[in-house]
């Protein structure tokens, strides 16, 4: 049993993006896809999704899902795309739900839009398992980012979405909605109780500077030098340090744009009566606050 990742770089929103395939059956899965927005016109482009296909394609791969680590809150995605091309399934983590129930309330959406998460093909439990070929993975449930967040495991390597960063940058903000500090060091201590040989691929780099992007790193070196979540810092310590941190970040540019997409698997919301489609941006709101209001219910 062997596969190959390939990592795509997208640097508006400094995402990677992964095709894994499996050696044996050329079956495949491709990880948090970007769909690009330009936020000045409205306008999305396939560009960096069509990347992937090629790729996929070259090489005669088959996707068979589409998979988001959650639903993101900096960049859309280019899944319900992917699925329109490949005839791939949709998943994300069975968490979503709740992930919809706060932001149809943020964004007032029309009163039948469902939080049941049926906009998905299948909702991914905890230690639930699946197969790539044959290739077994895994999906855990690694909340505190959000509260929809998952790791998946094949074999050896991880994609363990915005829960951690490189060692030099550290973990992820726990102040949207759904997030918990206490709760993301629980699930980093999960993944690091992975093999110390384990790879752990990003979601995201942000490098400082005299370096380049990087998308892998391992547990053994993650705990031994990640700059928040290293072996012997205390549960209490990385609270203080995280929440500290979280309330002087401002919030992502296109968190409005993106979520109200992604919670609905990468498709727009319906056309208004003029056939136009339209995203909700709050006007005159403090959205720090907003978002910590839902957060505090």
């Amino acid at each position: 049993m062997s596969i190959t990742v390939k990592e795509f770089f997208e640097p508006q929103t400094n995402t990677f993006a992964y095709v894994v395939s499996d050696d044996a059956s050329a079956k495949a899965v491709i990880i948090d896809p970007v769909w690009l927005y330009s936020h000045a016109c409205g306008n999305t482009r396939q560009d960096f999704a069509e990347q992937l296909l090629e790729y996929s394609r070259a090489k005669g791969l088959v996707i068979e899902w589409i998979i988001d680590t959650h639903a993101h809150a900096d960049h859309l995605t280019a899944a319900a795309w992917l699925k329109q091309q490949t005839g791939a399934k949709i998943g994300i983590g069975k968490g979503v739900t709740e992930v919809q129930k706060t932001f149809k309330t943020l964004y007032d959406l029309e009163p039948d839009f469902a939080v049941d998460g049926s906009q998905f093909d299948h909702l991914f439990s905890d230690k639930e398992t699946f197969m790539l070929g044959e290739t077994e993975v895994t999906a855990l449930h690694t909340p505190g980012h959000t509260n929809d967040s998952m790791t998946y495991v094949f074999a050896d390597n991880a994609f363990i979405g915005d829960t951690l960063f490189m060692p030099d940058y550290g973990s992820a903000r726990c102040d949207f909605p759904g997030g918990s500090a206490g709760t993301l060091f629980d699930s980093i201590q999960r993944i690091h109780a992975l093999p110390p040989e384990t790879k752990l691929y990003m979601c995201h780099d942000y490098p400082p500077q005299g370096r380049g992007p990087e998308f892998v790193t391992t547990v053994a070196i993650s705990r031994k030098t990640n700059k928040h979540a290293h072996a012997g810092i205390s549960r209490e310590a990385f609270i203080t340090m995280r929440e500290k941190r979280d309330a002087q970040l401002g919030m992502p540019k296109l968190i409005w744009p993106s979520l109200q997409v992604n919670i609905r698997a990468g498709e727009a919301p319906a056309a208004a009566a003029n056939g136009a489609t339209y995203l909700k941006t709050p006007f005159n709101l403090d959205i720090a606050e907003l978002l910590k209001s839902a957060k505090d219910k």
